[in-house]
């Protein structure tokens, strides 16, 4: 049961990206084509997280050309390079499958708006400022 473990742990990323289920998400993934790797970027609302340790996926889904394209992505995948915010959601669900039946403005989801004063505490928090001597 510990060499099943280790296995796991060796296999998950140490930083998978901090997103949550309603974010706008651009997903940058690698695609090996013959000799040639090349890095893809699949931009989309993220609908749905599936919580399985190494086997963790979550769900994208975007318009394309008016259809509705999901994809799922594994990740702690070795192929997804990274996965950056565009846009934070305010949701209040954990699976946002109800998205697939609502067409155009219906299916937009509201921006999670971020107070001020709570992006400076994060900021002092992670970067200490140097003070400057006084005179």
């Amino acid at each position: 049961m510990n060499e099943i473990r280790a296995i796991n742990a060796a296999q998950m990323k140490s930083d998978p990206g901090k997103f949550k289920v309603g974010d706008t998400v651009k997903v940058h993934f690698k695609i090996v084509e013959g000799k040639n790797e090349r890095i893809q970027v699949y931009e989309g609302l993220v609908i749905a997280m599936k919580n399985a340790q190494v086997g963790k996926t979550f769900t994208v889904r975007k318009n394309s050309y008016g259809v509705g394209v999901e994809r799922v992505f594994p990740l702690h995948s070795p192929r997804i390079a990274k996965v950056e915010v565009m846009r934070p959601g305010r949701v209040r669900r954990a699976k946002l499958y109800y998205i697939r039946g609502k067409i155009g403005k219906a299916a937009k989801i509201k921006e999670l708006i971020v107070k001020k004063s709570a992006k400076h505490a994060a900021a002092a928090t992670a970067a200490p400022v140097a003070e400057s001597p006084k005179e």
